[in-house]
């Protein structure tokens, strides 16, 4: 096994001091150019889930860093449910190797006014995926926006627990131990239900001694295939997973309990977190196919008064699809929220997730059907690397009265300004302790240019 692949393989060690000590020999060896690798491309992913809520491939912020160097991405951001583990590590991996980085987090929230229709979250009303963009620290200790993330993450916790006892009831032999079977399977206790997938599959090899008769036989039965079904299916883990989920976890399971309005915090309570973060609201868009969504304008409004500023966006959902007539709405719908979200000034992250296997590691900025909106994309993304880098050195983030003092209510001037930052900053530039002193937003970015 060659230094690099070791070093490679300790990025994802569960150990934090084994994972930065790797991290700081790659990019040595970067520097003395043992290894090569490519200068940034105008491609971005800011949305990489990491091992802290669940990566498919086992990685960490560290990682997540280190591939995106390698393969050339301007900018990269990691966001996982709940919790903001991975922030201060995947920041610190930017600037040890000099790159672009920026952090988010993912969670659900219900809204009253749309309480009757379904968006994000399928086949559950008044429920919808939401995100913070651009954090770069946790929220004061004491406040309300450290309550209300404590009570995501607890709330999280124990709807985790719930479903496993559920689960536990129905399938007989193979019972989860959530302390023993599911918690080691991550990093920090912040577990998903794609831990639980892997537990419970794990928990009947072990039950059944690895026996793939008795295996199969109890999948069977318990997923309602056939064995020649579940023969066939459980060497493709993701199918098996995906499978797993539906008859088990999701609408219609076994395990599946409809959410009401106190299972996840409103849209309000989530906006005041972000605030209290110095982070921006985003609004986790699916596809523009559902009741919630589907008046494109109507929903970027409603979310605008709610103190909603930016729009997330996973466009393999719309463009790479094998049916033609759903991949021409769906393309349309895409058109939709892309002009929306510019004539509400609103910055677009997008991203691949990589929660799920077979997810690409970014998207596909050459595709044809993506041209239209590929600057949109990274200009979204040098936004919000332009609000962190801001927000942490110089107390110029795009909530911070220094930008209110410049931009007012011109969100067009405040977008614009950002993604000026964004594009200036050279991340291996140290960032100089006297932008705390400027406050006018010509003389940073000439600042910038000039570092």
């Amino acid at each position: 096994m060659s230094n690099q692949v070791a070093l490679e393989q300790q990025l994802n060690s569960f150990d934090h001091g084994e994972r930065r000590a790797a991290l700081e020999e790659l990019a040595l060896q970067v520097q003395k150019g043992q290894i090569k690798v490519p200068p940034p491309k105008e491609e971005v992913n800011l949305h990489f889930h990491t091992f802290f809520s669940f990566n498919a491939n086992g990685w960490s912020p560290s990682c997540i860093a280190w591939e995106s160097l390698k393969y050339g991405l301007e900018i990269s951001g990691i966001v996982d449910f709940d919790v903001l583990d991975g922030m201060d590590e995947f920041l610190a991996a930017g600037e040890i190797l000099g790159l672009k980085t920026v952090v988010g987090l993912e969670t659900r929230v219900f809204i009253k006014e749309l309480e009757d229709k379904v968006m994000s979250s399928p086949n559950e009303p008044g429920i919808a995926y939401f995100m913070a963009a651009g954090c770069f620290k946790q929220p004061p200790e004491g406040s309300e926006a450290e309550r209300i993330l404590r009570s995501m993450a607890q709330t999280a916790h124990m709807r985790n627990i719930g479903l496993m006892s559920r689960v536990n009831a129905y399938l007989g032999d193979v019972q989860l131990d959530y302390e023993s079977d599911v918690i080691p399977l991550t990093p920090s206790g912040n577990a998903t239900e794609r831990h639980l997938l892997k537990a419970y599959e794990y928990k009947a090899e072990q039950v059944f001694g690895g026996n793939i008769d008795k295996i199969t036989s109890f999948w069977s039965e318990k997923l309602g295939m056939s064995k020649e079904e579940v023969t066939a299916l459980i060497p493709d883990t993701p199918k098996f997973h995906e499978i797993m989920r539906s008859k088990l976890m999701k609408f219609g399971g076994v395990g599946y309990v409809p959410p009401d309005s106190g299972s996840f915090p409103t849209i309000e309570e989530a906006v005041q977190m972000i605030h209290g973060m110095d982070a921006l609201p985003m609004i986790a868009w699916l596809d523009g196919t559902n009741a919630g969504e589907e008046n494109t304008i109507e929903f970027l409004a409603l979310l605008r008064s709610k103190g909603v500023v930016s729009v997330n966006i996973i466009p393999d959902r719309n463009w790479n699809i094998k049916d033609p007539a759903e991949k021409a709405l769906k393309l349309r719908k895409l058109d939709e929220v892309v002009r929306a979200a510019r004539d509400f000034r609103m910055p677009i992250s997008v991203g691949t997730e990589m929660n799920r296997a077979g997810q690409p590691f970014v998207d596909n900025f050459s595709a044809p059907e993506l041209k239209p909106y590929v600057k949109d994309f990274i200009d979204g993304a040098r936004c919000i690397y332009g609000h962190t880098i801001l927000a942490r050195y110089a107390d110029f983030g795009w909530f911070s009265e220094k930008a209110y003092a410049a931009f007012g209510r011109d969100e067009g001037a405040r977008m614009r300004f950002f993604v000026e930052v964004g594009k200036s900053i050279v991340p291996l530039t140290k960032i100089d302790g006297r932008l705390k002193d400027i406050n006018d937003p010509e003389t940073i970015i000439r600042f910038l240019k000039n570092s």
